[in-house]
């Protein structure tokens, strides 16, 4: 979400006596490959055989399926990034103040409290039963994109170094050696075991259900890496590393330009790439950006001889910080902001204007998931295809089944927004349209508390009474109860329970709204001022 690498653009005085000149290194990338060339013998194989030829197993008899999420009281929440270093800011004011809460969608997962029923949780409501359960997830922590700038910044750090043409002192000293280490949009060890200890909890609050299985479950994941490792590392928590790979069907959907995935939708949707409206986000992110690191620059400019830093080049450093934390887990960058920078970079990385309510695509692209969502619920094929569904894979039975008591999808953090948007959970679009200038008091949309790493989205279908006949859901978002109030015919419940068929009629409403064809391929200008707060184009 920044403009360009400006770092060292443009010369200052000579660097000061008390200041450290880089090292002629500073800035360089690091780089490593395991196992190293050459160490595979296959010749030595022998010597190490499997479980299965080593015998001597001793007892293996498996016990019942857990099912916390209608047993556990007090629900087991997750409150921690072990084994990441819990980053400090710079002035470490509150002891209490968490930084890693505060990257937006680069924070890992952490329970939400509420979003507006404090009086209930994901244990299944007293008197109800489970039916069945979708997740939708995100993947791992991963190191960034290519072309995202960041390699940009250290190389421009290491021309610098080069030319010997700077100088760090204070809290920016330690560029003075500091060096690239980050890889590009892999999984980070982190990111492997999140997804891994996601798929351990998901067994233990939603295990019973795979007794309502006659033949093995399809997952969902796209065809990049770090989505494909994603799906893998959850299935191995929640099967077993030793027999996952036979104990259910792994969908991997095609992630490319023009194919059709509702799980990466913004490929068939041109206006989700183009610069005035799918990334209209850049642009009143850097509207606010300039009011709410204009001190941090003030600060850190005279840390710093022999270049100019530019806004720009503090959003890098506080998104390294985040980087840097899950790829190496622990990063110098986090020390350089204070606390209330870091707030004021989570409202930068908002999403509201990108994917969010605030983006005229948004609903769009998140319609696809809506129509598989609403064929699940009901157990009827999707015959109308407007979206960004794939009509080859969800018209067969095999790579699209209807019957499963358990659905699990993976996907992006982009995606989980649009999705969000278009079911429209209207308490968390509350405070909108967000203005560029100051951050509103009691927002209601906060990026980390919805997609940030392994995020997970879960609709429950229950029965109230509990029986074999599913009656309501609910939507647990990162462990928050979510209202339903925003969708046509669900009421006011403590417990944020909507009757099925209401949800299902207001899921087939609010389908029928969204103009996929309009939004995603029309012409059109991006309304001033941006007032919407539904995620479609207005009219």
């Amino acid at each position: 979400m920044f403009a360009g690498v400006l770092l060292f653009a443009l010369p200052l005085a000579l660097p000061l006596c008390s200041a450290e000149l880089v090292s002629s290194y500073a800035g360089s990338t690091v780089v490593a490959s395991y196992p190293p060339s050459g160490a595979t013998n296959t010749a030595i194989d022998s010597y190490f055989p499997d479980a299965s030829q080593v015998g001597n197993a001793g007892p293996t008899a498996t016990g019942a399926e857990p099912e916390a999420v209608v047993t556990a009281i007090p629900f087991s929440k997750l409150e921690d990034a072990f084994p990441l270093s819990s980053p400090n800011s710079a002035d470490g004011a509150d002891t209490t103040f968490n930084v890693m809460r505060h990257w937006g969608n680069l924070a890992p997962m952490y329970s939400v409290e509420s979003f507006g029923l404090p009086d209930t949780s994901p244990v299944i409501p007293e008197g109800c039963g489970l039916n069945a359960v979708h997740l939708l997830m995100r993947h791992g922590a991963r190191y960034p994109a290519p072309d995202s700038g960041y390699a940009q910044f250290a190389a421009a750090i290491h021309s610098a170094a080069s030319n010997k043409s700077v100088s760090v002192t204070g809290d920016l000293e330690f560029l003075a050696t500091w060096t690239y280490k980050l890889g590009e949009a892999t999984l980070t060890p982190f990111g492997r075991e999140a997804l891994f200890r996601n798929g351990v909890a998901f067994r233990y609050r939603y295990g019973e259900l795979l007794n309502g299985f006659t033949d093995l479950p399809v997952f969902r994941t796209t065809s990049e890496d770090r989505m494909v490792d994603s799906a893998l590392n959850f299935a191995a928590g929640f099967f077993d590393v030793r027999t996952y790979q036979t104990d259910y069907h792994q969908e991997i959907i095609i992630e490319a330009l023009n194919f059709n995935n509702s799980l990466a939708p913004w490929n068939v949707c041109p206006n989700a790439n183009t610069d005035d409206i799918g990334f209209f986000g850049v642009i009143q992110g850097s509207k606010w950006a300039n009011v709410y690191l204009q001190g941090a620059l003030s600060r850190l400019q005279p840390m710093i001889q022999g270049s100019n830093l530019t806004i720009s080049d503090l959003i890098i450093m506080q998104e390294m910080c985040a980087y840097e934390t899950v790829a190496l887990g622990f990063s110098k960058f986090c020390d350089l902001f204070t606390e209330e920078e870091w707030e004021g970079y989570e409202y930068y990385s908002d999403f509201w204007y990108d994917g969010g309510p605030g983006n005229p695509a948004a609903a769009a692209q998140g319609l696809g998931y809506i129509q598989e969502l609403v064929a699940r619920l009901t157990q009827t094929p999707i015959t109308v295809w407007n979206s960004s569904t794939n009509s080859t894979l969800d018209s067969s039975k095999i790579t699209f089944p209807l019957d499963q008591p358990i659905y699990v999808d993976a996907t992006h953090d982009i995606v989980i927004v649009n999705i969000v948007t278009a079911l429209n959970l209207t308490s968390l679009a509350a405070n909108g349209p967000l203005p560029t200038d100051h951050i509103p008091l009691n927002r209601s949309y906060i990026v980390s508390q919805i997609a940030p790493y392994a995020s997970q989205l879960v609709t429950q279908v229950l029965s109230c009474p509990a029986s074999g006949v599913p009656s309501h859901v609910r939507l647990i978002l990162n462990d928050g109860v979510v209202p339903l109030t925003g969708i046509h015919g669900c009421t006011e419940n403590a417990d944020g329970l909507c009757a099925l068929p209401s949800f299902i009629s207001g899921m087939q409403e609010r389908i029928g709204e969204i103009n996929f064809a309009h939004d995603c391929f029309v012409n059109y200008t991006m309304p001033n001022p941006d007032n919407i707060i539904d995620g479609r184009y207005p009219g």
